[in-house]
């Protein structure tokens, strides 16, 4: 089915309108006209080819959100008109030990990206949500809570899970003290969902003049990275660190304000690790460095309904997909607090 969309076609091309084929429903297909669709940091990368990997075309957008138009005779659990949603996965192996667990963010028989993936029956690529409508297999759609703001809990998909699934994985919750680094998409999810699970939560900054922000979305505590005597005062404090800065960053001094047996999580991708992280405090203390990767469909359905329970949503602001490459441009500047969502209604009327 010819499908209008918006992709790049070389990586100096920036986003424009385009046409991409989606295939006729499987049995186990659903079928969903996208309303909104959050725009990750991953995308800029996917679509400017930074990491060397996309394969033009690519349609880009992996939070997406929507409702059921058709379903495959297979499928029992989604009807028409249900509003549904799609993350960073549109299907895997199935048959590893990942898959089995409900883990298919670690499926090592190869799991398919919703865009720059290639499906396992037809040998297709994938294309993402920037688009009126996607199909998808069952296995990899989950219910959205009437309780959740739709256009809001688009980057729930991608940057909610990022941070709930290493959250609940190391079991933070009451009487812990997490420190949240860096306030960006993730890290102010972090810091929401990390105090909703009942953590004392304190943020790390580089500015001081995030520290109102921080206590807005739910900080205790505020410590500015850069001073040296708030860093030394935390020396020892923290049961648990979750790291959302994605670039290169001195680890050592986060981790010494770990407690013994304390946990770095890094959910960022600081490649590489600059300056060499020092073993010593890790040995002494016996801290642990970890890194978790998304969720698999079970923990995305469990932390939709967890943020539908305690209201959290993601701070977004709304963008015409017609402004992309502008949105694109301010992500690459910082200026977005704290996710844009394309709000699909232009494209769909054409």
């Amino acid at each position: 089915m010819s499908t209008r969309a918006y992709g790049a076609e070389s990586d100096t091309s920036g986003v424009a309108p385009l046409e991409i084929e989606r295939r006729d429903l499987r049995p186990d297909d659903v079928r969903i006209e996208i309303d909104y669709c959050g725009i990750c940091h991953t995308d800029l990368h996917f679509v400017h080819n930074d990491w060397g990997m996309t394969d033009y075309p690519v349609v880009p957008g992996h939070e997406i959100i929507g409702r059921v138009t058709a379903v495959g005779e297979d499928v029992k659990q989604f009807a028409v008109g249900d509003r549904v949603g799609v993350g960073c996965l549109v299907d895997s192996c199935r048959k590893c030990h990942a898959c089995e667990e409900g883990l298919e963010q670690y499926c090592t028989g190869g799991n398919v990206l919703t865009y720059n993936g290639q499906d396992l029956h037809d040998g297709s690529k994938t294309y993402g949500g920037y688009s009126e409508a996607i199909v998808v297999s069952d296995r990899f759609v989950v219910q959205v809570p009437d309780a959740l703001d739709p256009a809001a809990a688009a980057p729930l998909l991608c940057a909610g899970i990022t941070t709930y699934s290493p959250l609940k994985h190391f079991g933070v919750g009451e009487g812990h003290r997490v420190g949240v680094i860096g306030m960006g998409g993730l890290g102010h999810m972090g810091v929401k969902l990390a105090r909703a699970l009942g953590a004392e939560v304190t943020l790390f900054t580089r500015s001081s003049d995030k520290a109102a922000e921080g206590k807005r979305q739910g900080a205790h505590q505020v410590i500015v990275s850069t001073d040296d005597e708030q860093m030394a005062a935390a020396v020892g404090h923290f049961d648990f660190l979750l790291d959302t800065v994605p670039v290169a960053h001195d680890l050592n001094p986060y981790i010494a304000t770990l407690k013994h047996d304390g946990i770095h999580i890094l959910v960022g991708m600081p490649e590489p690790i600059d300056p060499p992280l020092d073993a010593g405090p890790l040995i002494f203390g016996r801290r642990a460095l970890a890194g978790s990767l998304i969720g698999g469909l079970p923990e995305t359905q469990e932390c939709l309904d967890f943020c539908a329970e305690h209201g959290i949503e993601c701070d977004i602001e709304m963008l015409d997909i017609k402004n992309i490459n502008e949105a694109y441009e301010r992500m690459q500047r910082g200026d977005v607090r704290y996710r844009f969502v394309i709000d699909m209604k232009s494209l769909k009327e054409g």
